[in-house]
């Protein structure tokens, strides 16, 4: 047996939290080279502490000093490093095999991408990565020789669905169409009237998934899965038309392939991201992830529904994105983190966050994205507009 070495890339958020019990299942396959977090450094102290690794990555000087002064109290050897340069530096060690890509957002671009060009094995959990950068991505794993594994429960799901030597030609595998299941988030059955009264709290409470603010609020407003939409369509070369969204409260199918003869393979289990994170990590292998098995007779019936683009109007908008392509998918995922941060700070009301993710969407022109460059310049430019937007509704 090969040991495994690894970069973890948020470390300290849910998908990075997963990943280390996983590798703690299985000590004797996996050894953590470099945990990298923002700003959770005694979440991170600890994880250094059981882990030994060899470099450890933080948001900045300050919490740098803080956690390497910690560390060093109890003679632990981890390196302590900080800022966007050292996230790209753990992605790109000599040493390491794979690099799970676990931070949130647009933060997560460039690492990412670094751990391509490196040719790593890529364990993807951040969607807006090909949601932004789709064609400089995709196209970086193909040249450096990259394996590219995903991570959302939805995608793995689908990948485990497709043929085994899928190359990206559905006619060629027989492949009719994706279904992206979706739980419909914690707002599913609420008036949508009451919309505009939502609280943080209560859009970050999702039904079945523990999750981090952010993606929570993602999946309250169906915008999560119009990202994972998006990242579809890049993963597995499939057109907007043949990727459907479906309502799946119970969230134990986690997504379906249909083929061309009328057969739907889907891939059930509890809703646990070790079960995917299990998968990419040991693939082709199977490891145990510590998850119960799926218990078809407790959950006796599964529903299924149309998602309502009146209620999930930010759904509509990454269709519509996909279909612009270029920046505008760019722009999308810019204008929905300004607005989603905002509404988490009390600035706008729940039912804003798609309005403004539509005027940023409107004021932006459509520009071709070659390069990171293009990438990052879109962005900037989005979230400007976003802010703007943003102060101007406050001073109306």
């Amino acid at each position: 047996m090969t040991l495994q070495k690894l970069t973890i890339l948020g470390s300290t958020g849910s998908i990075g939290v997963n990943t280390l019990d996983v590798i703690r299942r299985h000590a004797q396959r996996y050894q953590v080279i470099a945990l990298c977090a923002h700003n959770q450094i005694d979440r991170l102290f600890d994880q250094c502490l059981e882990f030994q690794p060899r470099f450890a990555v933080v948001r900045d000087a300050e919490l740098a000093l803080e956690l390497g002064r910690r560390l060093a109290a109890v003679a632990c050897p981890t390196c302590v490093e900080y800022g966007p340069d050292a996230l790209v530096r753990m992605a790109e060690l000599p040493e390491v095999d794979a690099v799970m890509a676990a931070i949130v957002g647009a933060a997560g671009l460039q690492p990412t991408l670094a751990a391509a060009v490196a040719g790593k094995k890529v364990l993807l959990a951040n969607k807006e990565v090909l949601v932004m950068a789709g064609p400089v991505f995709m196209r970086a794993v193909k040249e450096n020789g990259a394996t590219l594994l995903p991570i959302d429960s939805e995608h793995n799901a689908i990948f485990q669905s497709l043929p085994h030597d899928y190359s990206g030609d559905l006619l060629k595998s027989g492949v009719h169409s994706l279904l992206l299941t979706a739980s419909g988030g914690p707002f599913l059955n609420t008036l949508i009237s009451d919309l505009e009264r939502v609280t943080p709290e209560q859009a970050c409470a999702h039904p079945n998934w523990v999750m981090g603010r952010k993606i929570s609020v993602d999946s309250a407003t169906m915008m999560n899965k119009g990202l994972e939409m998006i990242e579809a369509h890049w993963l597995f070369n499939v057109p907007a038309e043949q990727i459907e969204v479906v309502i799946h409260p119970q969230s134990v199918i986690h997504s379906l392939v249909q083929y061309v003869d009328g057969s739907v393979i889907a891939e059930l289990g509890n809703p646990d991201m070790r079960t995917p994170i299990a998968h990419a990590l040991a693939y082709p292998e199977r490891i145990a992830a510590g998850v119960e098995p799926l218990n078809l007779f407790k959950i006796a019936s599964l529903h299924f529904e149309r998602p309502d683009f009146e209620r999930f109007p930010c759904l509509a908008l990454a269709y519509r994105a996909l279909r612009k392509g270029e920046s505008a998918l760019a722009a999308l995922n810019a204008a929905n983190e300004v607005a989603v941060q905002a509404f988490l700070d009390g600035k706008i009301g729940f039912t804003v966050i798609p309005k403004i993710i539509a005027t940023v969407m409107d004021k932006s022109p459509v520009t071709v994205m070659t390069t990171l460059v293009d990438v990052l310049a879109a962005d900037s430019a989005a979230r400007q507009i976003a802010e703007q937007v943003i102060d101007e509704m406050a001073s109306a």
